[in-house]
């Protein structure tokens, strides 16, 4: 049977939640996708002009359309995910982790072993986790073997074979690190009511072993067995401290998922914190990386089912940023003040730090990759047309109005291009006018670009706010570039950013890259100009005093300083050696002037 029109498929859809796949023309699955209204969703691909290349590239490439119905929308999500895993469409996002965590296993027998492990067994044992990392396992176990005594041999204890006196007690007995169940020296009850209290540590509640505990150290301190009651305190003030230092919010939080998400055009980062009793039990962050125009909600979406799925999570509650749609039995909070609130700044802090890690290795790893990535950014910050690969920065210096002077740095792919550095003597304005010294600088800069036929800057970074913009602007007018080259104001006091024609200033976060990049242009901008002005105002000082010489002259000023490097020497010169670089007559006038 032939394969009916797109436009057939697509008006037979339904109106029901549901899942849609694209296929190509070789039947190849391109993208999967989940939609509260199928027909409505899959309609949009095709009745809009996408923004996206790879979306248009996609739409086009969709030869066949295939869906599932589903109940309700938490369904549509739960399909979606497994879809994804399995199928791996190329249009779809990449959740970038694939390897395997470690796992606690108590063990489905006779006086139960408890051991780290990766491997998942259905043979009816317990499995706690996955943990995020070996490390966090390894400090659970080694608090519960600190406090508890647990056998670590793997033998058959059946209650034949232990009647028999088939096994001897180990050196683990003699250092007390067991209490010889293998010689029935321990009971069975006695032995797994220690591992029903090991199992609450697990899920973060300290409670019933505290309270045991307690019970056991002031009966024995009632019999006058000090020494025994004093190992059962040690026990108490381990569990005491590992759950001070374990507790970061309100113990009443209990048995809660916090989501949250960081994103950038390519990545996003969902971070995950699993909280037991008020404590962080879990922590993870999961990678993303989109494929088309996927929105955080969808993002956000796809991780809390995936992650819930592989840290097989049971909380009833979640904490997240913004409102999901998910299961119907979980109930959704999203936290606007106290310890929710801080709990899941937390967890975004965590997204973050990972997102600057991962972008710290790619600067090593991948320079270009880093570059690209921060242009993209910076152009969509500063809402530019195009993404800033060539900046200039202008910043003017002069005290007082003395020896006024101008400074313009280029940063080309986020770097410094110190070899296109111009510094400029300012020649049209006198006294401290910033506003006119900074339009006669940015006329003169860019009046010779245009004549030399040379590339111009996508960005042009004013040290100012709206006074020293309008300046440039009105240069830029003059050479008809307004319009063609973008153009900012940074001010200092609040680092704020001033576009042309707008009163209201843009604050980008104090961590944002872009701002990085504008204080760095801005600061070396500074720098430059302050170090010209500097030695021009150091050489006039020098001139100034020979200057006043009556008969000392220019060349003759230079004659000197070439041959003495320094007024200072000039000064302490005899006439002699004064006359033989000046001659007698000129000499007599120096020496005379500084004795």
């Amino acid at each position: 049977m032939q394969e009916p029109s797109l436009k057939l498929q697509l008006s037979t859809l339904p109106d029901n939640p549901g899942v849609y796949q694209f296929y190509d023309s070789d039947d190849k699955i391109l993208y999967v996708g989940k939609a509260k209204n199928l027909k409505k969703r899959v309609t949009s691909y095709f009745s809009k002009n996408h923004e996206i290349g790879k979306t248009r590239v996609l739409v086009k490439k969709i030869n066949s359309i295939k869906h599932i119905v589903v109940p309700t929308e938490s369904d549509a999500l739960l399909l979606e995910n497994n879809l994804i895993k399995k199928y791996q469409p190329r249009y779809n996002v990449l959740l970038k982790d694939d390897k395997s965590y470690p796992w606690i296993c108590i063990k489905n027998e006779r006086f139960s072993r408890i051991f780290p492990t990766r491997k998942h067994i259905k043979d009816g044992s317990e499995y706690y986790g996955p943990y995020t990392s070996m490390k966090t396992v390894r400090t659970l176990l080694d608090l519960i073997k600190s406090v508890y005594p647990l056998r670590t041999c793997n033998y058959d204890l059946s209650n034949e074979k232990i009647a028999a006196g088939k096994y001897k007690v180990c050196l683990e007995y003699h250092i007390k690190n067991c209490k010889g169940p293998c010689e029935g020296l321990q009971s069975l009850d006695e032995y797994q009511r220690q591992v029903d209290d090991i199992r609450e540590i697990i899920k973060g509640n300290f409670k019933s072993s505290l309270h045991y505990f307690k019970h056991q150290m002031k009966a024995l301190a009632g019999e006058m067995r000090f020494e025994e009651a004093q190992a059962i305190k040690e026990k108490i003030d381990v569990l005491e401290n590992y759950q001070v230092k374990s507790t970061i919010v309100n113990p009443k939080i209990n048995n809660v998922d916090v989501f949250s998400i960081i994103s950038d055009d390519v990545f996003a980062y969902v971070n995950f914190i699993q909280l037991s009793h008020g404590s962080i039990i879990r922590s993870h962050t999961l990678e993303i990386k989109k494929k088309l125009d996927e929105t955080d909600e969808d993002l956000l979406e796809l991780a809390i089912v995936e992650i819930r799925q592989r840290f097989n999570s049971h909380s009833k509650e979640i904490y997240v940023p913004f409102k999901v749609a998910i299961e119907l039995n979980l109930k959704i909070t999203i936290p606007k003040l106290g310890d929710k609130k801080r709990i899941l700044e937390l967890s975004e802090r965590n997204a973050k730090l990972f997102r600057q890690e991962r972008f710290n290795q790619i600067k090593i790893i991948d320079p270009d990759r880093h570059t690209n990535r921060l242009m993209a950014q910076m152009k969509k910050d500063l809402r530019l047309s195009e993404e800033p690969r060539h900046i200039e920065c202008f910043d003017n210096s002069n005290i007082q109005g003395t020896n006024p002077v101008a400074a313009c740095v280029v940063f080309k792919n986020g770097k410094p291009s110190k070899k296109d550095y111009r510094h400029f003597n300012i020649k049209t304005v006198t006294g401290p006018d910033d506003f006119a010294s900074m339009e006669e600088v940015v006329f003169r800069r860019y009046k010779r670009l245009v004549e030399e036929e040379d590339s111009l800057p996508q960005l042009i970074v004013i040290d100012g706010g709206k006074g020293q913009l309008s300046s440039a602007l009105k240069s830029l007018d003059l050479l008809g570039l307004r319009g063609k080259i973008a153009i900012i104001g940074i001010a200092k006091r609040l680092e704020e950013i001033y576009f042309p024609g707008d009163s209201i200033p843009l604050y980008l976060d104090k961590k944002s890259e872009s701002l990085k990049i504008i204080q760095q242009l801005r600061n070396e901008a500074h720098r430059f100009g302050i170090t010209f002005h500097r030695n021009k105002r150091s050489s006039g000082a020098i001139s100034s005093e020979l200057e006043n010489i009556e008969g000392i002259g220019e060349k003759t000023i230079e004659e000197l300083l070439k041959s003495f490097k320094s007024v200072k020497r000039i000064k302490e010169a005899s006439l002699e050696t004064l006359a033989g670089t000046v001659g007698m007559a000129r000499a007599k006038k120096i020496y005379e002037n500084f004795h």
